[in-house]
């Protein structure tokens, strides 16, 4: 029995190399298809990918072969590459390696990309008229982008050393694929019933394909609807979108749309202090400007007001000062001659000085008894002496006194 023949991987690349370097079809084929995942490497080499409708295939330009590139390709282009077929062994994949491209017509997506932006270029929504001014200082920001990319990580971290006080609300979309129109679409909705000051809408860098959401007219719509003023930052700088058009305004990158949106809180703080001491510096022009002109009236006054009507007003109000001083110190010694008059009075009228002299106070049940008929036989009484009492009981009554008979 024959022994069945055994391939290593690498003879069955290298066969398959074979095949494409033997055939003179593939060594000078013409290919025509749309340009996607564009890539300009530094070394000079140019990577991209052909695709249609089906298949993809994968191609590159050596910097050698660029002389003749008159046009810079990018995603979405439809182009016609000439080169040759072979197989990249280290991966097993084949490539066309170009010798010459040059333009096929614009691409689908491109094709598309110009027919909505025509459209809506016609129905007014680029203009400017409606475009939301973007406020200068916010304290809240919206960010609707993916969860985990780069975009929101630079979003964050910029506006954050911007100003360590704004407030960053996000919410995670997705922003490519199935799903992607409508999580972009309802994430702007849902922020703009938040109170927003202002929202980035976008993503990082990405093929045409990938960034095909943000060319869509639903997204564009409600852009256009949003209430809240919007930042649209998707992919690179030379990234053009259709929600770059509608948005209040582009950002060249989702690091550059945080710059744009969040102010620097340094200098704001700069700007307040330069208010500050232009404010005391015109309070202290304003008080030297006032102190002149006080000075100027007081030498006015002092000049229109002779010296010697002041030395006479001052006279006067002396001579007034010693007649005050005379006046009341009369009226002082009146009051204390008054005074004493009154105090000999009232030491005369006084009840102890009666007693004193011979006289006593009768009273009987708190009544004072000054006639012998408030009395009758045996009623008991208090006498009150100048010095001591007498409690006496009554064993006689004469209606009239002696000195009374006498008068009579």
């Amino acid at each position: 029995m024959k022994q069945e023949k055994i391939y290593s991987i690498s003879e069955i690349t290298g066969y398959i190399s074979f095949l494409f370097e033997d055939d003179p079809k593939m060594q000078n084929a013409c290919v025509e298809g749309e340009v996607s995942n564009c890539t300009y490497h530094k070394s000079g080499h140019i990577y991209f990918t052909l695709k249609d409708a089906k298949s993809q295939l994968k191609a590159v330009m050596f910097s050698g072969n660029r002389r003749g590139l008159h046009t810079q390709m990018k995603d979405g282009d439809k182009v016609q590459v000439r080169g040759r077929i072979e197989v990249y062994k280290p991966y097993g994949n084949y490539q066309i390696i170009a010798t010459s491209i040059e333009p096929a017509g614009q691409g689908l997506l491109y094709q598309e990309f110009e027919r909505l932006k025509a459209e809506l270029l016609e129905m007014g929504m680029f203009d400017d008229m409606y475009k939301k001014p973007i406020p200068k200082y916010i304290r809240r920001l919206g960010v609707i982008t993916a969860p985990g990319g780069a975009a929101v990580r630079d979003i964050i971290q910029i506006s954050k050393r911007r100003n360590p006080y704004i407030e960053i609300v996000l919410y995670p979309a997705l922003v490519q694929g199935e799903g992607a129109v409508e999580s972009i679409v309802h994430g702007i909705q849902v922020m703009d019933q938040m109170g927003m000051d202002t929202l980035i809408v976008g993503r990082g860098g990405g093929s045409i394909e990938d960034l095909w959401a943000f060319n869509e007219r639903e997204v564009a719509q409600a852009i256009f609807q949003c209430e809240t003023p919007v930042i649209s930052a998707v992919g690179h700088e030379t990234d053009v979108t259709i929600a770059d058009f509608v948005s209040d305004l582009r950002a060249p990158t989702p690091s550059a749309a945080a710059e744009l949106a969040v102010f620097d809180y340094q200098d704001l703080l700069s700007v307040l202090q330069g208010f500050e001491e232009r404010m005391q510096r015109r309070m202290e022009v304003k008080i030297e400007m006032t102190r002149q002109r006080v000075d100027h009236v007081a030498r006015a006054i002092r000049l229109l007001s002779p010296e010697n009507k002041v030395k006479e007003r001052r006279v006067k109000l002396l001579e007034l000062e010693r007649k005050m001083q005379v006046a009341m110190e009369r009226k002082l010694e009146d009051r204390k001659k008054r005074a004493a008059l009154l105090a000999g009075r009232l030491e005369g009228s006084s009840p102890v000085k009666r007693l004193a002299a011979g006289y006593s106070y009768l009273e009987k049940d708190g009544q004072n008894i000054t006639k012998a008929s408030q009395v009758k036989m045996d009623d008991k009484m208090h006498i009150y002496l100048s010095e001591g009492e007498l409690d006496v009981k009554v064993i006689g009554i004469a209606e009239e006194s002696p000195w009374q008979k006498k008068i009579k």
